[in-house]
C-alpha cells in the first residue's frame, strides 16, 4: 500500500532529515539515497526498515544539515582552471571555439571538495538516523493503516454483494429444472403428435433427473460460501491485529481465495444452463476481481 512519511532529529552540530515515499509492489523494492559520509549506515537503515515494512517500492531520503565547524564543500580554484585551460586547448586544436561552460567544469572530479562528508563518526550519527527514520516509518505506517482499513470496508462489502448474488442463484435453481421438464413436455407432445410412439413418464423422469444433476451447482454453491466467510474472517483479524497486515502474509492468503472464488463461479455458470444465472455469474465474477486486484497490495 501507498504511503509518505517525513522525520527530523538532530544535537548541537547535526540535524537529520528522513523522507519516505511507498508505493505498490508486489515484492520489497528500496531505493536510497544518503548524504556523503553515510554509505555506512544504508545497510542499518534497510534492516530497520524491512523490520517494520515487508512489501512495497520504497524511495528514501536522507538528508543533513550541519550547523557547525566551518564549510564543508569547497571548490578547489587550481583543479578548476587547470581543467578549463585543457579544455579550451583541446577545443582550440580542433577548430572549435565554444568555452566550457561552469556547470561543466564543476561536475569534473576534484573541483568541488566535500571536506566534511568524511568526518562523519557513524556510530553518534546512527543514533540521530534511527530516530528520524522511525518517525517517518510511523508516519507512512499510519496512512498504510488508514488505507487498510478503507480496503477492509471495501473488501468485506464486495463479500456481502457477492453472498447476495449467491442467495439470488439458490432462488433461481430450483426453478430452472422445473422450466426444463415443462419445456421437454411441451417438445415431446408436439414431437408425438399425430404418432403412436410410446413416451412413458418414467422416460421423462429419468431425462429430467439427468438434467438436474448436469446443472446441480450446490457443491459449488457451497464452497463458493465457504471462501467468502473465511476470506470475511481473514480481514476482520487483519483489521483487529495490532501489529498490522502482512504478520503472516494474509495478502497471499486472500489473493489465493479470490482464485478459488473465481474458479467456483466459473464452474456455475458452465453448469447452470439458465440466462439468469448466467447474469448472476457474470456479476460475482466482477465482484471478484475487484476483490482479487484490491488484495493485490495487502501483505
Amino acid at each position: 500500500m501507498t504511503g509518505y512519511g517525513e522525520g527530523r532529529s538532530g544535537d548541537a552540530t547535526t540535524a537529520i532529515r528522513v523522507e519516505i515515499r511507498a508505493v505498490n509492489a508486489r515484492h520489497f523494492k528500496l531505493h536510497l539515497r544518503t548524504p556523503d559520509g553515510y554509505s555506512a549506515l544504508e545497510p542499518r537503515i534497510e534492516a530497520a526498515v524491512k523490520k517494520r515494512l515487508k512489501r512495497g517500492s520504497l524511495s528514501i531520503v536522507v538528508r543533513e544539515d550541519r550547523s557547525g565547524g566551518g564549510e564543508p564543500i569547497r571548490i578547489h580554484a587550481a583543479a578548476l582552471l587547470s581543467y578549463r585551460k585543457q579544455v579550451v586547448a583541446a577545443l582550440a586544436s580542433e577548430g572549435l571555439g565554444d568555452a566550457p561552460s561552469i556547470d561543466a567544469l564543476l561536475a569534473l572530479p576534484g573541483v568541488v571538495v566535500d571536506e566534511g562528508g568524511d568526518a562523519v563518526d557513524v556510530d553518534k550519527a546512527w543514533a540521530v538516523v534511527a530516530a528520524a527514520l522511525e518517525t517517518a516509518l510511523d508516519a507512512v505506517d499510519a496512512m498504510r493503516r488508514a488505507e487498510g482499513a478503507a480496503m477492509q470496508r471495501d473488501l468485506a462489502e464486495n463479500c456481502r454483494q457477492v453472498a447476495d448474488e449467491l442467495s439470488a442463484i439458490a432462488e433461481r435453481t430450483p426453478g430452472v429444472v422445473t422450466q426444463y421438464r415443462d419445456r421437454l413436455l411441451d417438445r415431446v407432445r408436439q414431437l408425438t403428435a399425430g404418432t403412436e410412439l410410446p413416451v412413458t413418464p418414467a422416460d421423462l423422469a429419468r431425462e429430467v433427473a439427468l438434467f438436474a444433476d448436469r446443472c446441480d451447482v450446490s457443491e459449488e454453491m457451497v464452497r463458493l460460501r465457504s471462501h467468502l466467510q473465511q476470506f470475511e474472517q481473514i480481514i476482520a483479524e487483519e483489521a483487529a491485529e495490532a501489529s498490522g497486515p502482512g504478520a503472516d502474509g494474509a495478502g497471499r492468503k486472500l489473493d489465493f481465495l479470490t482464485q478459488e472464488m473465481f474458479r467456483e463461479a466459473n464452474t456455475i455458470g458452465s453448469k447452470a444452463n439458465d440466462a439468469t444465472i448466467a447474469r448472476h455469474v457474470v456479476q460475482i465474477k466482477a465482484l471478484i476481481e475487484r476483490m482479487r486486484e484490491m488484495v493485490q497490495n495487502v501483505e
